[in-house]
């Protein structure tokens, strides 16, 4: 059976793009939160970048032929922008780190 095959897989990979999309929907409202609906949003979208970290790792070890392509074609994607993954994942845990930051100086 293929990675892609799995309903596990499936199930997850959908739940996750769900959550991200209703995350960032969220987020657009950012500024107008409260302390603890800012705080509350930081450590969800940390949830989800582990989530996601997680993710992408079943694909790195994973042997077979589409989960490979896949992982490919993010590394050219990100490539044309000249990051890496983990670059990328450093970058989104940097900005959570800044607005945590923000966060505790406006107290």
């Amino acid at each position: 059976m293929g990675f892609f095959d799995s309903e596990i897989v499936q199930q997850e990979a959908k739940q996750l793009f769900e959550d991200y999309q209703a995350l960032i929907n969220l987020g657009s409202k950012y500024g107008k939160f409260d302390r603890d609906g800012k705080k509350m949003f930081i450590e969800q979208m940390e949830a989800m970048m582990e989530r996601y970290r997680i993710f992408m790792k079943r694909f790195e070890l994973s042997e077979d032929f589409m989960a490979q392509m896949t992982v490919q074609q993010m590394n050219t994607q990100l490539g044309q922008f000249g990051i890496t993954p983990q670059q990328m994942f450093d970058q989104m845990n940097l900005t959570l780190e800044r607005m945590k930051s923000e966060l505790e100086r406006q107290t």
